[in-house]
Formats: structure tokens, sequence, C-alpha cells
């Protein structure tokens, strides 16, 4: 499938082609301030016309400048469920959404990015494999959820909020473990009933959660972190972070 991806920079973020592909670079620098290099073939869309959907596979070979990268990274499938737009400036209108994915991520602490209440064998953070499959909720009925943003200050609305969340949105993730900064290959390979990531040619998950499409492709490098834990307790912001960049080579989408 040939694949039109257009680049998404901020704070300094540079993308630049490759013999085989792309390297997505940041720059060091203090908290507050946002920075971000990404590549993506969603933007231009509405969430509707999102066009990747079951069965599809992905398969690219990424490198890092280095371990523990502060913020976030990774590439795959997603359906920018937090894009938020009423459609000025060519922009597509999209309101928030349940998020669905299927995805390899990095996320350093302090993120914390499961849902689950029991959080054994979930990966909140760090380099994992996974899925969120979420209930389709209308985005509309959203509009009225944002009105009680406010009450998320509360530990125990944000608790009960967080529970409900987990009951509506599936997780299933593995952790990756291996050296970030050597080339390893990925793949994704998303079928209507199940997901299957591999690392090396070597199955690390096969899960029959499967995000509902469509979704659009992403390949991104920043210094944000999110959090919401079982506490109720929410966070997100920027990180400092050193320079730091990835390559990407060798990627390829096909249906199956």
């Amino acid at each position: 499938m040939e694949i039109e991806l257009d680049s998404h920079l901020a704070g300094g973020g540079t993308v630049q082609r490759t013999s085989d592909g792309w390297r997505l670079e940041i720059p060091a620098g203090q908290p507050r301030h946002f920075r971000l290099a990404q590549l993506d073939d969603y933007t231009r869309l509405s969430r509707r016309h999102l066009i990747h959907s079951a069965p599809v596979i992905m398969s690219l070979r990424a490198r890092l400048s280095g371990v523990d990268q502060p913020g976030t990274w990774g590439f795959g499938f997603w359906n920018d469920p937090f894009g938020l737009s009423i459609g000025f400036g060519g922009a597509p209108a999209r309101l928030p959404a349940l998020p669905q994915t299927a995805w390899f991520m990095h996320a350093s602490p302090p993120n914390w990015l499961s849902f689950q209440e029991n959080t054994a064998g979930t990966p909140s953070n760090g380099f994992f494999a996974g899925i969120f499959h979420s209930l389709r909720i209308p985005s509309i009925l959203f509009l009225p959820g944002l009105l009680v943003l406010p009450l998320l200050a509360s530990k125990p609305v944000s608790r009960l909020l967080r529970r409900l969340a987990s009951r509506i949105i599936q997780q299933q993730a593995v952790s990756v473990n291996l050296d970030e900064t050597a080339w390893h290959a990925y793949s994704i390979k998303w079928l209507r009933d199940f997901c299957v990531f591999y690392v090396d040619g070597d199955e690390i998950l096969k899960t029959s959660c499967s995000p509902f499409p469509p979704l659009g492709l992403v390949l991104w490098i920043d210094n944000q972190f999110a959090a919401w834990d079982p506490q109720g307790q929410l966070a997100y912001g920027t990180l400092e972070n050193p320079a730091a960049w990835m390559e990407i080579e060798g990627m390829n989408v096909w249906q199956e």
C-alpha cells in the first residue's frame, strides 16, 4: 500500500528523509515547552475517513538515539482519540473519542497509560506493544462530559471515573525488553478478530483484543507525559529532555 505521510513538528522538531526512511529528531530542552517530530497519514482527515482497516500488516526497522528517552515515542495505528478540531482553517471537524490503538510505544515515567485496576502484567509505562479496544460511543456524546472535567481534581470522583473507563476500554499489552539503540525489526498484524506483534521475527503478543477501524498511521517522538493512576491522580505536561532522534527504515504497510 502506497502511504503518503505528512510531517507535524513543534519546538524545533525535524523530520529528514534518509536513503530508506526517515530520521525524526527533537532538540534538548527544558520542561514547559512541547517538542515533537511526527509523521502521520490522518491529520487532514475526519476520523471516519481514516484509511486503515483490518486485515493489514505494518513492518519497519527502527532504532533510538538513547535508552529511557523522556516523553514518548513509537509507531503503529490509532484513532487520534484526543484530537479536537471544530473544522476551522481547513482542518476536519474532530471531537474527542475513546482510544483504539495497535502500536509499539515507549512512555517514560511519570507516564501512566494503563486504565486497568489490576495492573499486574499490563505495563503502564516503559516500552510495550499493545492494544486499546474501546466501546463505540459517538463522539458527540462526549460534549456534556467536558463539563465535568474540573471534577477530576477531586480524587474520589477521578477514581470513580477511572473505574468506569476500565470497564469500557479493553487493554492488552506486553513489555518489550531490548536495546532500543540497536536496529530491530517490528511488525504488527492487525486482523478483525485478533492482533499479533513481532520483534525480529519472534511473536511477542497475540491477543483477541482488536481495535475498531478505521485508524491512522503514526510515527513520532516527543517530550510529553500523561498519567491517570489507580489512585485517581491525573497529570499531564512536558519533560526536560536531551536531544533525541528515532530512525525508521524499510517501512511497509499492506493489506493481507
